[in-house]
């Protein structure tokens, strides 16, 4: 059986259930999705890549 995955929207959404952002779920590197498509597209960054990603400023 597969696990659903956790996804949490960006905190430049305000985090409500309305507004247009992007979602992140974290596993063994990140999935990266928008949140007006969650069935759409999804970008896939491995950890190393990631991090990278959060301390470029």
């Amino acid at each position: 059986m597969q696990q659903e995955r956790v996804w949490r929207k960006s905190s430049y959404s305000g985090a409500t259930e309305d507004g247009d952002c992007v979602e992140v779920s974290l596993s063994s590197g990140a999935l990266v999705r928008d949140s007006k498509n969650p069935s759409g597209p999804v970008l896939t960054f491995g950890s190393a890549a990631w991090e990278i990603f959060l301390k470029t400023p």
